[in-house]
């Protein structure tokens, strides 16, 4: 017994503390990241500050653009007798993700870049940004959206804008609501997801190890490619001396 509780003493005074798991094993010291302190409720100081006023117009803006780009598409495939003749719904899909990815990388530094209100609803909850800013920006991003879907109703004429529901969503036929408002929350997981993961300070960090990948890769491909073509393709020999 007393070998046993040698042991036991022996073990303790080896290993005496406890390893943190979970999160508070982020509170650790020596990180190569930092973690930003979580938004206040509220931040009353932001009301005074042009930055705030700053960040909400670019909001706005970027959806007024969103909207009025997206939904001037989605008219124009409509607007056609055949979708062969128009870009189709790839057009329509490629209208969102790179409208989305050029106000995105536009807007990001000023604003975070949200132009959804289920992004900015995602952030506050996460306290990433004040209840202040997130209904400010929630405001913003509804007049904007407003403003572009108007702006489209006015080029289009009310008529065939109406007849076309404005190109809004709706639940195709042969799907019920329930199916409708699953694909949403899927859809929407995966954008705000998308938007956590793509703004997480210790993903930040991570990459910031490896930049140097992205200018040696595509520099030695492009000598490959100019060595294989000049010399296997072309068959040109190199200059004897």
């Amino acid at each position: 017994m007393e070998g046993k509780e040698q042991d036991v003493s022996l073990g303790a005074n080896k290993f005496p503390e406890r390893q943190p798991i979970g999160t508070a094993a982020q509170s650790q010291d020596g990180k190569d990241y930092t973690e930003p302190p979580p938004a206040p409720l509220f931040e009353p100081s932001e009301l005074t500050s042009w930055s705030f006023y700053r960040a909400g117009i670019a909001e706005f803006v970027a959806t007024f653009l969103f909207l009025y780009i997206t939904i001037l598409t989605v008219m124009g495939v409509n607007r056609s007798s055949s979708k062969c003749a128009t870009v189709g719904i790839q057009g329509i899909a490629w209208s969102f993700g790179g409208m989305i990815f050029a106000l995105v990388y536009c807007t990001a530094g000023i604003s975070g870049g949200h132009i959804n209100p289920a992004v900015t609803f995602g952030l506050f909850l996460a306290r990433k940004l004040s209840l202040t800013r997130a209904l400010f920006y929630i405001v913003m991003q509804c007049l904007g959206a407003i403003c572009g879907a108007g702006v489209v109703k006015g080029f289009e004429g009310k008529t065939f804008f109406g007849s076309h529901n404005g190109g809004a969503n709706f639940v195709a036929p042969g799907y019920t609501k329930g199916d409708g408002l699953g694909a949403e929350i899927v859809g929407t997981f995966i954008l705000v997801y998308t938007v956590f993961s793509a703004t997480d300070a210790k993903r930040n960090a991570r990459d910031s190890h490896v930049p140097w990948i992205f200018w040696v890769g595509p520099f030695v491909g492009a000598a490959l490619a100019a060595l294989y073509h000049q010399v296997v393709i072309r068959a040109i020999p190199f200059k004897s001396s």
